[in-house]
């Protein structure tokens, strides 16, 4: 009987740590697809035609058949992005030619889910004058750690590659405006 029961734990062990691969393997999977029709989306016609006319099927997941991510990309500035890497961070935050605001924030934090909504529409009253950048601290451990991030959610603004202010917690609106107006400089 013990046996049977030991046999039993270890099976069960093992669906568990198969499912958290699959879980990471699934969350590694998404990353690559938004950074491949990130560059999708920002290819030129031209670049849309060759696919067609190319004999290998392209495929997200093989990495010899990436997008290649040195297209232009559109004129278009969203109001937010999230940060896929420190190079994307280094090339859209530090050397971002527009005062940046970085929501250092993780999925299981409940005040994270409350203030990044309310900080998208502080930004987005700006009209394209400031972006906003979101870091999970989660995925990216060694930007929070830069930063010194210790706790969520952290509010970093930065102008010209060095940090101006922050915060941590939440803030009311009237707040929010303030802090996202004074990195403006209004």
């Amino acid at each position: 009987m013990r046996g049977h029961r030991r046999v039993e734990r270890e099976k069960e062990d093992w669906q568990s740590h198969t499912e958290m691969a699959h879980r990471l393997l699934v969350r590694r999977i998404w990353t690559l697809s938004v950074k491949d029709l990130r560059c999708l989306l920002a290819s030129t016609s031209s670049f849309s035609t060759s696919l067609r006319s190319s004999t290998t099927p392209l495929s997200f997941l093989s990495p010899k058949h990436t997008l290649p991510c040195s297209l232009p990309h559109t004129s278009r500035r969203e109001v937010s992005f999230n940060v896929q890497d420190h190079e994307d961070f280094t090339e859209r935050v530090i050397n971002s030619a527009l005062p940046v605001l970085i929501d250092f924030h993780a999925q299981w934090c409940g005040p994270c889910k409350i203030l990044g909504p309310r900080l998208e529409k502080a930004v987005a009253k700006q009209k394209g004058k400031v972006a906003m950048a979101k870091v999970d601290i989660d995925d990216h451990t060694d930007l929070a750690i830069e930063y010194g991030v210790s706790a969520v959610p952290t509010v970093i603004a930065m102008r010209g590659g060095d940090v101006i202010d922050q915060f941590v917690g939440i803030k009311d609106d009237e707040a929010l405006d303030s802090f996202v107006s004074k990195l403006v400089g209004q």
